[in-house]
């Protein structure tokens, strides 16, 4: 392929002429962490640095004095921890040990400016800069390129986990810009890391209120307008038809991959909103009349009764289940949207009528016999309306944030490679 004037090919692909190519091992000193298992940590002490906190954490740096209350501390005589282990403002720390290939570029970018005690812990790879060719903004992105990790598994060894060595850290290949311009990336990709952090902190703001609306609403503590008669309570297989699932024979191939959807509890775990219209396999009607399955009407509730008991889905099709549910079809005066709602507050109370010695069931019986008192039939649908605007909300301020994150991915790849260039 032909490259545009003003650019080279080069090691990591095609690049502005005036950007360099380096080895990490150019750039940095790597050195290992301080051995602390979690069980040694505690409120006390200096600030540790967990590998199992870099690989649960969403960001690429932790700036120690604005969460210094929820970093982890351990008390140990700070003379037997080496000078290399203690983490200075810009200091990179990697994992070198990860359940996947994915996690072996997990890293995390300290800010501590003002020289916080920060040890390095376990299964951490220290990089300390040997000269200022890269800003510290910078590295809180440089490492996220599809080039960078591609190198991080090329390197990675081992099977059942995946390790990556100081050696071989330090022979990875990274672009760089000016100074200037990888300021001027840092700014442009921060600026969408503060709208990310703005919407994500909304979504948990808009979680809270929900859940404290579900505790208020669904309990009768707080009444809506209009609603003053008492509520009744009620068995469940009073409110609701309530019909075991089934599977058709396995070896029967004239049972499967037909037009009807059966469901599986994997499939209502996999599925983040209220109403579940995929499933990963479907049966024939032939597969239906062999078994005690029954096709249920679109707007049953799925309610898993084996393995995650208690999660619960509302059917958006026609849709049958395998034996791990005990579905329920409303009856009339009952709102399936209110009685989803009321079912997600009562998981507990399922578990503890569970029995099962391979794995816990809650049987038709003890489904039947819960117990939940409800409003008449107008007040159900009011309370399912406020809950339903509730979680399209959350649901829109997700699908947001997921846009937003993914712009941030396809601009990080294109400011990072020089394909686009700042001024």
């Amino acid at each position: 392929m032909e490259v545009r004037p003003g650019y080279k090919r080069t090691e990591v692909g095609v690049i502005p002429d005036e950007w360099e190519v380096k080895p990490l091992g150019d750039i940095f000193e790597f050195s290992g962490g301080f051995t602390a298992s979690r069980e040694q940590l505690s409120s006390k002490g200096y600030c540790y640095l967990h590998y199992g906190d870099i690989h649960k954490s969403e960001k690429t740096f932790i700036d120690v004095q604005a969460e210094f209350l929820d970093i982890p501390k351990l008390e140990i005589p700070l003379n037997r921890v080496s000078s290399r282990s203690i983490l200075n403002d810009g200091d990179i720390v990697f994992v070198d040990a990860s359940e996947d290939d994915e996690g072996t570029s997990k890293h995390i970018v300290v800010i501590n400016q003002p020289a916080i005690t920060y040890i390095s812990g376990l299964h951490t790879i220290v990089a300390k800069g040997k000269d200022s060719s890269l800003d510290n903004r910078f590295k809180q992105f440089c490492f996220q390129t599809a080039d960078i990790r591609r190198q991080f598994y090329f390197y990675a060894v081992g099977t059942k986990v995946s390790g990556i060595s100081k050696t071989n850290i330090s022979k990875l290949l990274l672009p760089i810009p000016s100074l200037s311009e990888q300021r001027a990336i840092a700014t442009a990709l921060g600026d969408v890391d503060v709208l990310l952090g703005a919407l994500t902190r909304l979504i948990a703001k808009k979680r809270d209120l929900k859940q404290a609306a579900i505790q208020q609403l669904l309990t009768g503590r707080t009444r809506l307008p209009g609603f003053k008669d008492e509520w009744e309570m009620m068995r469940l297989d009073e409110l609701a038809e309530i019909i075991s699932g089934s599977t058709p024979k396995t070896s029967e191939p004239a049972y499967w991959n037909g037009s009807i959807k059966w469901c599986t509890p994997t499939d209502i775990t996999g599925c983040s909103g209220r109403y579940i219209v995929e499933t990963e396999r479907t049966i024939s009607t032939d597969g239906l009349a062999s078994c005690s399955a029954q096709l249920l009407p679109v707007g049953s509730l799925l309610l898993c009764s084996r393995a995650t008991i208690g999660e619960i889905r509302i059917a958006g099709c026609a849709i049958c289940t395998n034996q791990g549910f005990k579905s329920l079809v409303c009856k009339p005066d009952v709102s399936n949207e209110f009685l989803y709602y009321k079912l997600l507050t009562m998981k507990s109370q399922m578990v503890e009528r569970a029995i099962g010695s391979t794995f816990l069931e809650i049987s038709k019986k003890e489904t039947a016999a819960l117990e939940l008192s409800v409003p008449e039939h107008d007040e159900q649908t009011a309370i399912a309306e406020v809950l339903s605007d509730m979680d399209a909300e959350l649901a829109a301020l997700e699908q947001r944030r997921d846009k937003t994150r993914a712009l941030k991915q396809g601009l990080m790849q294109e400011l990072l490679t020089g394909r686009i260039r700042l001024g």
